[in-house]
């Protein structure tokens, strides 16, 4: 299938900025929407944003306005660059992709590994 690999965590200080960037790999498949996630310790998973092929973004949360989503469709990449950091932000971050895979297109949903951002003094 789709394999996702994150990177680009780490510690920053209140106010800072961090990039977060995924790269899929795998054979024969095509992704449709690329998007960025996190899970704080006693929290469900929640989006924070999503991009899909022709460029829509979407932004949910309190990620809107400092969050920026980019994506290189021909390198099968996401990036999340995050501005004005706090410490409500600091979670761990899951890249997801989803697409068609294989000679029959069939669905697939990936998860990356996860990535810890950490905002603190």
């Amino acid at each position: 299938q789709v394999h996702l690999v994150e990177s680009g965590g780490g510690l920053v200080q209140p106010g800072g900025s961090l990039t977060l960037s995924c790269a899929a790999s795998g054979s024969d498949f095509h992704i449709n929407v690329m998007g960025w996630y996190r899970q704080a310790p006693g929290n469900q998973r929640v989006l924070v944003a999503s991009i899909t092929t022709s460029g829509y973004t979407n932004y949910l949360g309190s990620g809107r306005g400092r969050f920026t989503i980019s994506r290189d469709s021909a390198k099968n990449t996401v990036n999340l660059q995050m501005n004005n950091l706090n410490s409500e932000d600091t979670a761990v971050y899951y890249c997801r992709a989803e697409g068609q895979y294989g000679p029959a297109r069939r669905d697939f949903g990936s998860w990356g590994q996860g990535t810890q951002v950490t905002v603190s003094s």
